[in-house]
């Protein structure tokens, strides 16, 4: 029985029409995944409480050409008692949306050591990465340089595509074209991997 539901998940995940991506919002506690989660889920803000275990939602996003694709989303508590747990939801992702607090200068270190952390997992070699700066509308927040700087994003593998998107979840400014960035990096990945495989 659960074989031939497997086949059929195959089966359906080789179709071009159905696209459909597994993605996982990690970042610290209080540097709003769960926000930016129910922006998209509801297009409103929601008042959230700091994430025990994790929030899933399947949310169908119009992208810029009008195509609409499903993005299954999984956004993982940030505590540090919870980060170890990390690795077993980005198994099999399509892409990792990492959220950090611009405004949160003294944590940046640590936000900075969990997303590199995260990347160089061998599951997770390669797999995009959207780093989401939230709380940009806040008049103290640092600015994309300093915080690509504080993050050290140069020192990412070269095999890892990632964009940094400004934004803020609360209003949702700025998810959408996050989003956009990650849904082509994605599909770049899996031409790129189809193509390693025809020449094996």
């Amino acid at each position: 029985m659960g074989n031939g539901l497997s086949d059929q998940t195959s089966i359906l995940s080789s179709l071009p029409s159905f696209q459909s991506f597994h993605i996982v919002i990690l970042g610290l506690d209080c540097a709003g995944k769960t926000t930016v989660l129910y922006r998209l889920r509801f297009n409103e803000f929601v008042n959230t409480v700091p994430t025990k275990g994790f929030n899933t939602e399947k949310i169908k996003v119009t992208l810029g050409n009008s195509k609409t694709v499903t993005f299954h989303f999984w956004d993982v508590g940030g505590q540090e008692k919870l980060r170890p747990l990390w690795k077993s939801y980005t198994r099999c992702t399509d892409g990792i949306v990492f959220v950090v607090d611009s405004v949160d200068v003294e944590r940046m270190e640590e936000a900075k050591t969990e997303l590199h952390k995260i990347t160089r997992i061998s599951e997770n070699q390669g797999v995009p990465v959207l780093i989401v700066a939230n709380k940009q509308d806040l008049r103290n927040s640092l600015s994309l340089s300093e915080i690509e700087k504080l993050l050290a994003m140069s020192e990412l593998s070269s095999s890892t595509a990632w964009h940094l998107q400004p934004t803020c979840a609360i209003i949702g400014d700025g998810l959408k074209e996050g989003l956009e960035k990650l849904h082509d990096m994605i599909i770049k990945r899996r031409k790129m991997l189809r193509q390693q495989k025809k020449k094996r």
